[in-house]
């Protein structure tokens, strides 16, 4: 297997310049407003390596918020704070055939949340965070976040107004199927608190110092915690193209409507992306276009 360490920064730029020309057959998500003025043609790339090696090609400086993105982080949060037992009774760690908000699949399952990557889990996760209040919750999260990644991760205020102001109905309508169901205690709190860890924000070079912490051996995240999140990343990160995508790239990964994108190379590093022209289901193409190349040419695929 390659490293990435052995990385050509030759190859990188072609791989990004030939992933950059999907975008024009993408779309920027419009039901956010602050999210539907993202400039469609923006595209970058961080690598983070084991060994302290780091790539950053593209429109760097670009700050997007998280949003699903976020996902794979807060189940990693609550796996070493309540541990695997009891976050399995919240949540299941089985993929879906349906779309990431989808109600139907909600109550096809009784309430009880088919995997952490789609909204009704991460919903339900969020209502579990810990915290005094929701904006303890989502400030304790983002401090941890930050002092174990050494990231500059931020909440941005300005994007969560728009979230809120344009509320998901399909969201809303999963919270009160929890509530109805018992497996959220207080709806406005677990949806406020959903909202304000998607638009936890950074570039894409925190995304990837992100990924490291899933990636590489620490201290202080637990391996088995590490490799459960790599398995829900591998069969749901992407949403209903998850088995698609674990056959072509074979890397844990998890997108964003706001644009980014997570790969994970285990034991060796991760892949940062910001592209927001998204493809039908959700899934930014040019990082999906990017990746496929770079697991394909690094023989990265597991």
């Amino acid at each position: 297997m390659i490293k990435l360490k052995e990385i050509n920064i030759n190859n990188l730029s072609l791989w990004l310049q030939q992933a950059k020309n999907q975008t024009v057959q993408g779309r920027v998500i419009e039901r956010i407003p602050l999210l539907s003025v993202a400039n469609p043609s923006c595209f970058a790339v961080n690598i983070c390596g084991e060994s302290g090696v780091s790539y950053s090609l593209g429109d760097t400086a670009c700050v997007f918020p998280l949003m699903s993105v976020i996902k794979p982080f807060s189940l990693l949060y609550l796996l070493e704070y309540f541990g695997a037992e009891k976050v399995s009774e919240l949540v299941g760690f089985e993929p879906s055939a349906a779309p990431f908000n989808s109600l139907e699949q909600l109550i096809s399952d009784n309430g009880y949340p088919r995997n952490p990557m789609i909204n009704s889990g991460a919903i339900t996760l969020a209502d579990k965070l810990p915290g005094k209040d929701v904006n303890t919750r989502t400030q304790l999260f983002c401090q941890w976040l930050n002092q174990l990644a050494g990231t500059q991760l931020h909440i941005d205020l300005e994007m969560l107004t728009s979230v809120r102001a344009t509320r998901s109905q399909v969201n809303l309508a999963i919270a009160h199927y929890l509530i109805k169901t018992g497996h959220i205690k207080n709806l406005e709190i677990a949806l406020d608190t959903y909202e304000q860890i998607c638009c936890i924000s950074g570039v894409v070079q925190d995304l990837a110092l992100l990924g490291t912490l899933l990636a590489c051996n620490s201290s202080f995240i637990t391996s088995e915690n590490r490799n459960i999140v790599h398995s829900v990343m591998l069969s749901c990160g992407l949403y209903e193209a998850s088995a698609e995508y674990a056959v072509k790239i074979g890397l844990p990964m998890k997108s964003g409507i706001g644009g980014g994108l997570l790969a994970i190379v285990p034991n060796q590093g991760a892949i940062g992306c910001y592209s927001p022209a998204l493809d039908s289901i959700g899934n930014p193409l040019a990082g999906l276009a990017f990746m496929e190349a770079l697991s394909q040419g690094l023989k990265l695929n597991m």
